[in-house]
């Protein structure tokens, strides 16, 4: 397509703006280090000249400045897929296990959620069946910001949890799974074609979380796609034309996916392609006790304290599987 026929058609107008957008972030973000590395030069010369404790905070303020910048250039260098940039749908189901599985996804949500919110993004709680008792029986929510996408990817797969569980009066130690999947949130350029007899709408009252003020009335959607068997709903809005078009969006990023996946697989079947750094579908597992250490097992990586990894600081296992994938795509290419 030439640049005068990219013009004129929108979605591919939009498409080169989306690009031109990010690639003008990124020169900015040079722009930014290379003044600070210049900064930091002038600071040098004067402290050699002149101790000064105020201009050596002022330093290590700026170093840490530098340092953040550049690690969103790295994140910007690995993520260069073409959908690494959207917002994703982030969906939790627990195990096998009972009350002790649902509890271990609850508080996987509550990590996601505190990472989200480290990082600036926002999110909606789109679905949530709450559990028998406690936790939850599975949970989609909504995660947008720049690289969403691309970031929680690594995510996707089974994390395991050991320890005491607080629901077993014998205090034995259990082993509880959740499966974490992750789907990018499709914009509306991209066409998902959605015929009115392919689907059913079912409605029903809303309950737990997001629904406790709105479960008077039949306001949560259920949709269920008949020729993938594909089924999402939405509870969390008030009203059930809102929760019909957050389940739509949701449905068109699952068959989206499904396409995508189906495409993929054909290539690497022509290709005799392997799977890339992955561990079976367990992707890291989470020890509090005999002793405390979270474990990334397509990576090696390992993190003793377990309680910062729950509050959302899953960054490093996240930065330390994108630096293993691209690693391997290098010595594939």
């Amino acid at each position: 397509m030439s640049q005068e026929d990219a013009w004129n058609n929108p979605t591919e107008a939009h498409k080169i703006n989306r690009r031109f957008e990010r690639l003008r972030d990124e020169l900015s973000r040079f722009k930014s280090i290379e003044k600070i590395l210049e900064d930091l030069k002038g600071f040098a010369h004067l402290l050699n000249e002149t101790p000064d404790k105020a201009l050596e905070a002022e330093c290590r303020k700026e170093i840490a400045e530098a340092e953040r910048e550049i690690d969103r250039l790295e994140v910007a260098y690995f993520l260069d897929g073409e959908y690494d940039h959207l917002g994703a749908f982030l969906s939790i189901h627990p195990g096998a296990g009972g009350v002790e599985a649902a509890d271990w996804a609850q508080m996987l949500l509550r990590m996601y959620l505190r990472w989200a919110e480290d990082r600036g993004f926002s999110t909606v709680v789109v679905d949530f069946m709450p559990g028998e008792g406690a936790g939850l029986k599975s949970v989609t929510v909504q995660v947008d910001g720049s690289y969403a996408y691309g970031l929680l990817v690594p995510e996707k797969g089974v994390h395991r949890l050991v320890r005491i569980s607080p629901f077993d009066s014998n205090k034995r130690r259990h082993t509880s799974f959740a499966s974490v999947d992750v789907i990018p949130r499709i914009e509306e350029d991209i066409n998902v074609n959605i015929k009115d007899d392919e689907i059913r709408i079912d409605t029903f009252r809303a309950s737990g979380a997001g629904g406790q003020l709105v479960n008077k009335t039949s306001s949560a959607v259920r949709i269920t796609h008949l020729p993938s068997g594909i089924v999402v709903q939405c509870q969390n809005e008030r009203s059930q034309h809102q929760n019909k078009a957050s389940a739509m969006a949701v449905l068109r990023s699952k068959l989206f996916e499904v396409a995508r996946q189906q495409q993929e697989n054909k290539i690497n079947a022509i290709r005799g392609e392997r799977k890339s750094v992955e561990f079976g579908s367990q992707i890291r597992s989470y020890v509090f006790m005999p002793y405390t250490q979270v474990k990334d097992l397509r990576t090696g990586l390992e993190v003793g304290d377990v309680p910062k990894v729950m509050d959302g600081g899953i960054d490093p296992f996240i930065m330390s599987f994108l630096r293993s994938r691209a690693k391997f795509k290098r010595g594939r290419g």
